[in-house]
């Protein structure tokens, strides 16, 4: 029998105070209709994360009924546009872009399932323009975060420039024609000095980082999730997010920490065992806090909900009810 933690169980009990819709994963399958797959499998391996299950059936089954359903949104969103811009007489006002936003834990993969979204979303003929941003981009670069005292906290809420994040998301959405983002490297673990990625006039954005779906707060009325036009997040058991994270961990130690270049350097040496047990202290001391307090208390605030089960593969959707 499935086992689901009580505040999961709140969140798919099948009952009418539930503000989701569950839908198993074969009925989730079939609402694919006819949309084309356009996607090869040397394609699907370019977008596969370390230890992904990620095969040519799971993005049938599962991303492209997703991708038909975010075109039904981006579309609707878009004639609503159209219509208040002939209501307020402004028709010569280019449509805004319709942003989505991707959250979930470290090593739930959630930045698999941004990439393959961005691609899958940029076949439909009305969205041809669709860019990928990830908030590690809006992390503060690690001299400030050690001035800040919070070096231990990076990736908690308080290590991003959340004013900047919600600047640039407001910008894209104003229809500026380019905006940048600076540009975050995993292999020196830091902000890059001079190096922006340039957003120039999407059809569709989207948004990929832990903290996506932060609620406002008395200091900030407004979140950058109330900008949004729809928002995802990607499930899983904690047990199960914190074994793809040390599988992670090891194949990493084994690959980019070998960098001369890496940040992570000093742990390229060390065996499994040591590899796992180093793993699990970063991941009690730091993502599952994250998590526990800030990650998983979103989850309910998101459009649609990804349950993966210990395999990786997605076994059901929850979709809010309109």
């Amino acid at each position: 029998m499935t086992e689901f933690s009580s505040d999961t169980q709140a969140l798919i009990r099948p009952d009418f105070s539930s503000p989701f819709i569950e839908i198993g994963r074969e009925e989730w399958a079939r609402l694919a209709g006819e949309t084309p797959m356009p996607l090869t499998e040397a394609e699907i391996e370019a977008f596969r994360g370390l230890g992904e299950l990620l095969d040519l059936r799971e993005v049938s089954e599962v991303y492209r009924p997703l991708s038909r359903l975010l075109n039904e949104y981006a579309q609707g969103v878009r004639e609503v546009h159209r219509r208040t811009r002939g209501f307020l007489h402004r028709e010569q006002d280019r449509p805004s872009p319709f942003v989505l936003g991707i959250a979930g834990s470290v090593a739930v993969g959630k930045s698999t399932v941004a990439r393959i979204l961005r691609d899958l979303l940029a076949r439909w003929p009305e969205t041809p323009q669709v860019q990928l941003v990830t908030t590690d981009g809006f992390l503060y670069p690690n001299a400030e975060l050690e001035r800040r005292g919070i070096s231990h906290r990076k990736g908690f809420p308080e290590s991003y420039d959340r004013r900047a994040l919600m600047r640039f998301v407001s910008q894209v959405k104003a229809g500026m024609p380019e905006v940048r983002v600076p540009h975050y490297s995993h292999l020196i673990y830091d902000i890059v000095p001079d190096e922006y990625t340039i957003v120039r006039n999407p059809d569709i954005l989207i948004v990929e980082g832990l903290n996506v779906l932060q609620p406002p707060s008395n200091e900030r009325p407004l979140a950058v999730s109330d900008l949004f036009d729809f928002s995802i997040y990607v499930d899983a058991r904690t047990s199960d997010i914190e074994r793809w994270y040390q599988d992670r961990f090891l194949k990493l130690k084994d690959g980019a920490f070998a960098d001369p270049s890496s940040y992570f350097r000093r742990f390229a040496g060390l065996d499994e065992e040591q590899a796992r047990a180093l793993a699990h202290e970063f991941w009690k001391g730091i993502n599952e806090p994250n998590l526990v307090e800030n990650i998983r208390p979103t989850r309910a605030r998101a459009s649609l909900v990804l349950r993966k089960e210990a395999d990786h593969r997605v076994q059901k959707v929850l979709l809010r009810k309109l």
